[in-house]
């Protein structure tokens, strides 16, 4: 299966080097690449990560499916979204790994370990089905 078959034409399925760019003149002009390294990144990107839990650790399921677009919720919600893009753009920028070769090669390995035909419905796990 090829890139091809998972979507219509030969656009990137992420593009993510404007924000790349963005984010290395950001850090350079603060001096914070000597605290950008991997092992840093990784886990100020955890960090957002459960921030964002947090937004939704209490919630029940319905209040979770309107969490982007309530008032209560929704800026929280876009602002901890957005850290997680940033850190995790940053962390492959400054690992080399290009994110949207990284995003189909996934996508490719999910497409034959969770044929659709067999696993509709189903929240089994690949090795189970």
């Amino acid at each position: 299966m090829t890139n091809q078959t998972l979507h219509n034409d030969n656009t990137p399925l992420v593009e993510t080097s404007r924000l790349a760019s963005a984010l290395e003149t950001f850090a350079a002009e603060r001096d914070w690449h000597q605290f950008h390294s991997p092992k840093n990144l990784v886990m100020a990107l955890s960090g957002e990560v459960g921030e964002l839990t947090e937004i939704f650790q209490w919630m029940s399921e319905d209040a979770s499916k309107s969490a982007g677009s309530h008032p209560a919720t929704a800026d929280k919600v876009r602002e901890e979204l957005a850290d997680v893009l940033l850190y995790l753009v940053r962390l492959a920028d400054v690992l080399g790994v290009d994110l949207n070769d990284a995003a189909s090669k996934k996508l490719q390995l999910n497409t034959q370990k969770y044929p659709a035909d067999k696993v509709r419905g189903s929240s089994k796990k690949y090795n189970e089905i």
